[in-house]
């Protein structure tokens, strides 16, 4: 392996699934892994098999459709765990389990109530256990930016000893600062002697908004795999984004002279994908990928962009797959131009697919004057988010106004496969269709969210609509996009409910016990 490579590592379908109402069914893991495919992820860590049957079947099921990349599935240190990842892992033309343990005195006292010795033994289990299985395998010691130096020591070389091709050092909650975190990985390559017989790897969460500084400072000190999240998607503050680690790696060559697999020119695809698919919007100044990040609002900025676009611009929107377009697109627009348009925009649809998405461009052009790329965009992904669902939106019909109080929702539904239809009443036309919908698909849920956006300018955009649906615990997000907001908010609504239901089929393993 070349010494200045660094393997990126996608989780975004494991620990991205993690945060709070970001569920993924089977078919769309299976897409976003086709997306990191084709960008050039090493490693994907397609979930958490035990976690459930539907976790296990998508871990199988992106193993049979990934070919180039290695497909990961996450055990605890529990024979249970690494049998059930190792099978779901089968198909895999390259497999890994990733095994771990937590190592930080708070975690073995409070969380395994496990003694220092138990733990080390169960390092040595796990890996041993998990090498019956493949040849690859990572170890994790979960809160290693907070475990005892010498005990992180001990672990470390045994894993490696016991057969771990790769080590990772997680900065589980965030805590590390850059200095001390690289400081840390130093320490292992100083101390642990057979520590050249594995790849390290950093694994870092951004709860004080250090992730991808303490994974490249982890990089500077000798780390060779960083595992990352498109657009940052995690547990509480997320994940280190991939798009800024693989970027700030590019960019910088300079001072940190190291290379990736990634081809950066499908990260705004990647971003767009994850977002549609958890209805997580991605913030307007997010690095990269957010919609600000190439924008020029200031006349002193513009005057120097328009003059050398280095003034202002430290890399260039085509890099990450922004690509300044010259097909207007409108109502007269045919199929081919409109398959180049998806091309261009970074999508490879079936023919089915992109006769639907056509046939919805050809209305949304007639409602709508200027169609932009990101109408084009919006339309697409919120076609991906409807794909293979129980509950569909038929129709609706809204009456509200000074002269209709209280507002009213007409309402009609496809529910697995059957077509019903109701009209309720609420506070406001948005209250009425989602009471409409409640009484449709009975379920008691809280909002606790409901944003509108608009997806360009001007009074005919679309409005992007994203829902928040809480139950029992667990959260999902719904987004839905239409130039009619009332149009957009059921479909957010329904796209959340779905999700809501694949939630239902969820279970988090129990915390690891002696």
């Amino acid at each position: 392996m070349d010494k200045n490579r660094i393997i990126i590592f996608d989780t975004t379908l494991r620990d991205g699934e993690q945060s709070p109402g970001a569920s993924m069914n089977l078919e769309e893991k299976v897409k976003i892994a086709q997306v990191l495919e084709e960008m050039g992820v090493d490693v994907i860590e397609a979930g958490f098999p035990i976690a459930s049957n539907g976790d296990f079947e998508a871990v199988k099921a992106v193993a049979s459709h990934i070919r180039n990349a290695t497909i990961c599935g996450l055990a605890r240190a529990t024979r249970g765990d690494i049998e059930r990842c190792a099978e779901a892992i089968r198909p895999a033309a390259r497999g890994r389990i990733h095994t771990f343990i937590s190592t930080s005195p708070l975690h073995m006292k409070y969380k395994l109530q496990m003694e220092p010795e138990r733990v080390l033994e169960k390092v040595t289990e796990s890996v041993t256990l998990a090498r019956t299985f493949t040849d690859d395998v990572e170890w994790s010691a979960e809160d290693g930016s907070r475990t005892e130096p010498d005990f992180l020591c001990r672990c470390v070389e045994a894993a490696i000893k016991a057969g771990a091709g790769t080590v990772n050092i997680p900065d589980t909650v965030g805590y590390a600062l850059p200095d001390e975190f690289a400081a840390l990985i130093r320490l292992l390559f100083d101390r642990v002697p057979n520590i050249d017989r594995a790849i390290i790897s950093v694994h870092c969460h951004n709860d004080l908004g250090l992730a991808v500084a303490n994974s490249l400072a982890a990089v500077g000190a000798g780390a060779r795999q960083v595992e990352c999240t498109v657009n940052g998607l995690g547990e509480r503050a997320g994940n280190a984004a991939m798009e800024e680690v693989v970027m700030a790696l590019r960019t910088r060559h300079d001072r940190m002279p190291f290379t990736t697999g990634i081809r950066t020119e499908a990260i705004t695809r990647a971003s767009r994908l994850v977002s549609a698919v958890t209805g997580f919007p991605v913030q307007p100044n997010k690095a990269i990928v957010g919609k600000n990040a190439f924008a020029h609002e200031s006349g002193i900025h513009q005057d120097g962009v328009l003059k050398h676009a280095q003034t202002y611009e430290i890399m260039t929107p085509e890099s990450v797959g922004l690509n300044r377009s010259n097909l207007v697109m409108g109502k007269h627009s045919g199929r081919a131009a409109f398959r180049a348009k998806l091309r261009e925009l970074g999508y490879q649809l079936d023919e089915a697919a992109v006769e639907t998405a056509f046939a919805r461009f050809k209305d949304l052009a007639d409602r709508k004057k200027d169609v932009f790329d990101e109408d084009i965009v919006a339309l697409v992904d919120d076609q991906v988010v409807r794909d293979n669902v129980r509950i569909r939106l038929v129709s609706l019909e809204v009456l509200c106004g000074t002269r209709h109080n209280p507002p009213k929702a007409d309402l009609e539904l496809e529910v697995d496969g059957e077509v019903k239809s109701c009209n309720a009443v609420g506070d406001g036309p948005v209250d009425a269709i989602f009471n409409a919908i409640k009484s449709l698909v009975p379920h008691e849920t809280r909002l606790q969210l409901y944003q509108v956006q608009a997806v360009t300018q001007g009074t005919d955009a679309q409005a992007e609509v994203t829902v928040r649906l809480e139950e029992g615990g667990k959260t999902v997000q719904g987004q839905g996009a239409d130039t009619d907001t009332m149009v957009a908010s059921a479909r957010a609504y329904v796209n959340a409910l779905n999700k809501l239901l694949v939630k239902r089929q969820k279970t988090a393993p129990a915390a690891l016990m002696a």
